[in-house]
């Protein structure tokens, strides 16, 4: 029966990368999924349900929640007959259900990275195993795997994304034709359903019957060759890119009704096998990646349309024929433009630390070493709602979440020996333990009033932000800057781990006016609080960057008095901070005062003679990442 509860997947207009990264991927599975990276709104989720309609048979579609538990994914002990009958018998999960269709999960970059993991696995392997809570089974689970993610939420950890076969951008349309054509079609769907899913049935039955027949075409060795170049050239690591780039070339090649792989291929599937991989300097300028992709296909193909050499994959220099069978998706006559892109104590002296020269390491020094945490791991044992489950015990307390399997367990022991006792009784109950993965959110608090030196500590805070988004992606770490100057504190950048983001809202920074210091230590320790508050997971670190001066205080106020009650309520609040010192160097006279407002926050103290960006991104990563 004819779905009319989404768009057909031919009747999306525009996002041609998009739908030939789709049709790969189902023409070939071992490609190994597609990730859609861009703005909401922009029919990610469409295309992926719209897949589904092209698959063979009755295809399932599955969206998987985010906030579904690991359970729920892969499957579990059967409750019922636990309880009921005594017996450990296997109740499927979402990967049971998706078995010969489409998984997609929105949002993937907010899910759980355990979860992430199992379904990559699953996916390449085509087999979902399940080892926990007593149960032992295995069942098939082929499907294609469809992620979302808006960059701007941060990125996925390398790891992960090197796990995708394909990533694309998906961008809402600029051409204002294309765009008016995108509105049109919609409409008319929602006034019509019926309407438009009659107009394209006949082009979806071809595309199924189609992508039913197709298969991968044979890859010559000049090509595996030119691959392995290109994938070398390109900075990737492992063989994925290069598998990857082979498998997506030789399923284009089959789909377009040939038999063997072409240069041209190669150029049209590369940058989506290449860009999400690729080792990258996020603070490179934009357009770094396209252009050394550019020229790594230029040095290892033969196909450039300038009159180059031939092409490795074809004979005597010709183009192998590419039959047209109408209602394709196509990447378009030319796919080379690469798509656009997340209680340790210090062993510092107590005493006042001497300045460090120009380039040397920033030293370290603790005023209250009692309330130091250490950052610790990255992961730590949680009896929250969030993270993998890696074990359970007898509650000592109230029950904040329940190991369902271990509590299951327990019970039908306990009703084998005795059959008429309760189905559950409390001391079944097993409180979960569950192993959460840490991140940091550094909230930077720099100077920003008419002082001496004001866009130098602008500058250099804006540079220790996008240094601190290198590569927080890894770790989910986020960084917001705050500026204080004039009557308050502003603030310029909200958490974020998108280095994008904060290349794009840091274009202007602001400099002038007097110094509200103590509005500079409540705007940011606001920041770091409610961050905290409604991100479980995340732990936050105040790095203040200024000379101790304040000259403007609220309700008139005496500033300095202002400034260290401030200094006292962050103290207070328990998260952790850093004073930068940046008073003066060594022939100036120093007043102090950055040092009696660390003392006043329980902060490291870190005296600086020279303001650099490497200076204070080594002293942050020093207190916060290690």
């Amino acid at each position: 029966m004819t779905r009319t509860d989404s768009l057909p997947f031919s009747a999306v207009v525009g996002q041609e990368p998009a739908k030939l990264a789709l049709v790969l991927t189902a023409l070939d599975r071992r490609i190994g999924g597609v990730l859609l990276r861009g703005d909401k709104g922009s029919a990610k989720s469409t295309l992926a349900r719209g897949l589904a309609a092209l698959l063979p048979g009755d295809a399932p579609f599955v969206e998987l929640p985010l906030g579904a538990t690991e359970d729920r994914v892969v499957g579990s002990i059967d409750l019922a007959a636990a309880l009921t009958a005594a017996e450990k018998r296997f109740d499927p999960g979402l990967l049971h259900a998706v078995d010969g269709g489409i998984l997609y999960v929105d949002e993937i970059n907010l899910l759980p990275d355990h979860l992430v993991d199992v379904l990559l696995d699953v996916a390449a392997s085509g087999v979902n195993r399940v080892e926990r809570e007593g149960v032992s089974h295995s069942h098939p689970s082929r499907f294609v795997l469809i992620g979302s993610m808006n960059p701007e939420e941060g990125d996925l950890r390398p790891q992960l994304l090197d796990r995708f076969g394909l990533a694309v951008d998906v961008r809402t349309p600029a051409d204002g034709a294309e765009r008016v054509a995108a509105l049109r079609r919609r409409l008319r769907f929602d006034a019509d359903p019926a309407e438009v899913t009659a107009e394209t049935a006949g082009e979806e039955s071809e595309l199924a019957t189609r992508l039913a027949a197709a298969r991968p075409a044979t890859v010559p060795d000049a090509i595996l060759e030119a691959v392995a170049g290109i994938c070398a050239a390109a900075g990737a690591e492992g063989l994925r890119a290069d598998l990857t780039i082979c498998r997506a070339a030789a399923a284009l090649a089959g789909w377009e009704g040939r038999t063997e792989t072409a240069a041209a291929d190669v150029r049209r599937v590369a940058a989506m096998a290449l860009t999400h991989r690729a080792r990258r300097d996020p603070l490179e300028p934009a357009g770094h990646d396209q252009q050394r992709l550019q020229e790594a296909l230029d040095d290892h193909l033969g196909d450039r349309p300038d009159g180059g050499a031939s092409d490795p994959g074809t004979e005597g220099g010709e183009p192998a024929s590419r039959p047209h069978t109408g209602g394709a998706p196509s990447a378009g006559a030319d796919q080379r433009r690469v798509n656009p892109g997340d209680g340790e104590e210090w062993d510092g002296p107590e005493e006042r630390v001497q300045d460090p020269g120009y380039g040397a390491a920033p030293q370290l020094s603790v005023v209250d070493r009692s309330r130091r945490q250490a950052p610790g791991g990255r992961s730590a044992p949680s009896e929250g709602r969030r993270g993998r489950t890696i074990g359970d015990r007898r509650p000592d307390g109230p029950v904040t979440a329940v190991a369902v399997g271990a509590t299951v367990r327990q019970a039908a022991a306990r009703r084998a020996a005795a059959p008429e006792g309760a189905l559950v009784e409390m001391a079944d109950v097993r409180q979960a333990v569950r192993e959460q993965r840490s991140a940091n959110l550094v909230v930077i608090a720099v100077d920003a009033s008419g002082s001496m030196g004001a866009a130098t500590r602008m500058e250099t805070a804006k540079g220790v932000v996008l240094s601190l988004l290198r590569d927080a992606y890894q770790r989910r770490d986020q960084v917001a800057l705050v500026a204080f100057r004039g009557e308050g504190g502003e603030v310029l950048l909200r958490p974020t781990g998108s280095v994008e983001v904060a290349r794009a809202r840091l274009t202007q920074l602001p400099t002038g006016g007097r110094t509200p210091l103590a509005a500079g230590l409540l705007t940011a320790l606001e920041v770091a609080g409610r961050a905290a508050r409604r991100s479980e997971g995340y732990r936050p670190f105040l790095v203040v960057i200024t000379d101790g001066r304040a000259t403007a205080g609220p309700d008139g106020r005496e500033p300095l008095a202002a400034a260290l009650d401030a200094a006292a309520q962050v103290r207070r609040s328990g998260v952790d901070n850093m004073v930068i010192d940046v008073e003066g160097d060594a022939s100036t006279v120093r007043l102090g005062l950055a040092r009696d407002l660390a003392e006043a926050m329980g902060a490291i103290h870190v005296p600086l003679s020279e303001l650099t960006v490497s200076a204070v991104d080594e002293a942050v990563r020093r207190a916060v990442l290690h």
